[in-house]
């Protein structure tokens, strides 16, 4: 980060309730710190279980989410995030029905910046990780959150990335996406994550089609 630069505004710390405990707690200490010294301006604390079922009939979709837009950003900088996320299977041995599960991390850190995603903590590299602990110890000293991997490319043409919605294909009209599956109309950030737009009034995807034919 250049000289008058400042940390990322607001940081949303995901910890797996009820792990309050030495490390954990030490470094949401520090987080509050941060925010009651103005190094950071919002700071939001979310518990997670230690293990969510990924399905649509998850009760814990908002676990799921995010995980998926973590990994997303993470896609996009040529980094991971498996680990700290961990997915597997299991197998009931009464009913022999098999669930796949996702495994959250201790403590996981999601960075925003003027409402835009610009990071996850932890994230590796190869044999390279940038653990939650550097990431606070730079807030706290009024470093940068440079994270790992390259800066994903500015969005200058056609994409065929997935709707986040429904996961349909996203058709391009100059830099206004909409989906034709479902009515999801948006725009996409310099980080290339996809933010929906206010809503127009139309209610199908043909509506949306409509808006993207019109900016063509």
């Amino acid at each position: 980060m250049s000289q008058g630069e400042r940390p990322p505004a607001t940081v949303v710390c995901h910890v797996r309730a009820p792990l309050l405990l030495e490390p954990v707690d030490r470094q949401i200490e520090t987080l509050q710190a941060c925010e009651s010294d103005g190094a950071i301006d919002d700071l939001l604390i979310r518990s997670w279980p230690k293990e969510v079922r990924r399905s649509t009939e998850s009760p814990h979709q908002e676990v799921l989410e995010t995980f998926d837009r973590v990994k997303r950003w993470a896609d996009r900088r040529g980094v991971s995030v498996r680990p700290p996320f961990r997915e597997r299977t299991s197998t009931s041995p009464v009913t022999g029905e098999t669930k796949e599960l996702l495994v959250t991390p201790l403590l996981c850190l999601e960075v925003y910046a003027d409402d835009e995603f610009v990071g996850v903590f932890p994230h590796s590299e190869g044999e390279e990780t940038y653990t939650t602990d550097e990431a606070i110890a730079n807030v706290r000293t009024g470093g940068g959150l440079t994270p790992l991997g390259s800066p994903p490319p500015t969005r200058t043409e056609s994409v065929d990335d997935a709707c986040p919605d429904c996961g349909g294909e996203l058709t391009d009209g100059q830099g206004l996406f909409a989906c034709s599956d479902c009515d999801w109309v948006g725009t996409s950030t310099s980080s290339g994550e996809y933010v929906r737009s206010e809503p127009s009034g139309k209610g199908s995807g043909d509506g949306a089609l409509e808006e993207v034919g019109n900016a063509l």
